[in-house]
């Protein structure tokens, strides 16, 4: 049986739409502390943004319709989030083609 890496980095982007997305799901075997999070805007209207933290059913709201303006960006995580093994982070902005998020991840074998 192979043994899981004891730890490993992970960078996840994405590109932001008006439907909810699945930005990051901690794998089966893991745990995962999100390290930074950062959401910019390269469009040329001012966004709005919710992301969350979905844990079996329950969602918990980072931020709450966040406003991101033009040319700017957003810090939704100003210290470190702990996931759980399927834990995910999803995330939902005011337009398509607007917002870009990313990640930074820390994942550790259980």
């Amino acid at each position: 049986m192979a043994q899981l890496a004891l730890n490993r980095f992970q960078t996840v982007t994405l590109e932001v739409t008006n439907s909810e997305q699945t930005v990051y799901t901690a794998p089966t075997g893991y745990s995962a502390i999100v390290l930074y999070a950062h959401i910019a805007n390269h469009g040329t209207v001012n966004a709005t943004t919710t992301m969350k933290h979905k844990r079996s059913s329950v969602e918990t709201e980072i931020i709450h319709q966040a406003a991101v303006p033009t040319n700017d960006a957003l810090v939704p995580i100003t210290g470190k989030l702990v996931l759980e093994t399927n834990d995910s982070i999803r995330i939902i902005g005011s337009d398509n083609n607007t917002l870009k998020v990313i990640l930074s991840i820390l994942e550790t074998a259980n």
